[in-house]
């Protein structure tokens, strides 16, 4: 204690307190680029793969215990009561369109024109994102083995078994492919328009012609999102889409 006779001992804690004072100025501006920079894949992570894992991982929990999801028949039968004849045109040719007609032809056109163009990581990362979601779905369609809906008699029946949908799960894989290799062009605001009436009408469609539960879209969409965004980060980790080496946009 100072008695006013002897000089007071100096304050060990200050050059503490300056320095923490200094490193509260400091690091929001160090902070705040790196986020910025970053701020597409933070994003990506949370949206793409962590939220889409916990949605996927509650349906495939309940799927496993052989469990009923509430909200399956209810969906289920409110598309059967707004069928018509010529809905029931319509949704057969957008289910067909949103597979084996449609999609799975564009999927390999798009491959074959990325690799034409020389833009091998692009290709790449279409190739293993769309077909490795063709063969994931196939692979977990026998892990869980679901039974079809059979709530009424389709106009469009199928004989493999129902989770995930492969409809849902293949289109939505191609809507993440084009919207993540267009997101740094001027397509990207078409690309996300057309995809987000797309993907859903595809999904609703399987829903409609009774032949898919709303939660094997469900699954079918959050299986897409976690491994197309997966493959995204894996192949573009150091650089986005269409740049060279050296931060340059390719031809």
């Amino acid at each position: 204690m100072w008695n006013g006779d002897t000089a007071p001992e100096p304050d060990d804690a200050a050059p503490t307190r300056a320095a923490s004072r200094r490193l509260a100025r400091e690091l929001p501006a160090f902070l705040l680029p790196w986020l910025r920079r970053r701020l597409l894949r933070l994003t990506l992570v949370f949206v793409g793969v962590l939220a889409p894992m916990w949605a996927f991982a509650e349906l495939a929990d309940e799927i496993h215990e052989r469990e009923t999801i509430g909200f399956d028949a209810p969906l289920l039968l409110l598309a059967r009561s707004i069928a018509t004849p010529e809905l029931d045109t319509f949704f057969v040719a957008v289910t067909r369109i949103g597979y084996l007609h449609g999609v799975v032809p564009f999927d390999v056109a798009l491959v074959l024109m990325l690799a034409v163009l020389r833009r091998y990581r692009e290709a790449a990362f279409a190739a293993i994102a769309l077909g490795g979601s063709a063969l994931l779905n196939v692979l977990t369609k026998y892990v869980f083995a679901r039974e079809r809906p059979s709530l009424w008699e389709s106009i469009a029946p199928e004989m493999t078994f129902s989770f995930p949908s492969g409809h849902a799960m293949g289109s939505a894989t191609l809507a993440w492919v084009l919207v993540l290799l267009a997101w740094h062009t001027r397509w990207r605001g078409a690309v996300l328009a057309l995809m987000a009436v797309f993907v859903p009408l595809v999904g609703f469609s399987r829903v409609y012609l009774g032949v898919h539960y709303p939660s094997d879209i469900v699954a079918g969409w959050a299986a897409a999102s976690i491994w197309t965004v997966g493959a995204y980060l894996v192949a573009f980790r150091a650089r986005r889409p269409w740049r060279l080496h050296g931060g340059r946009r390719g031809r």
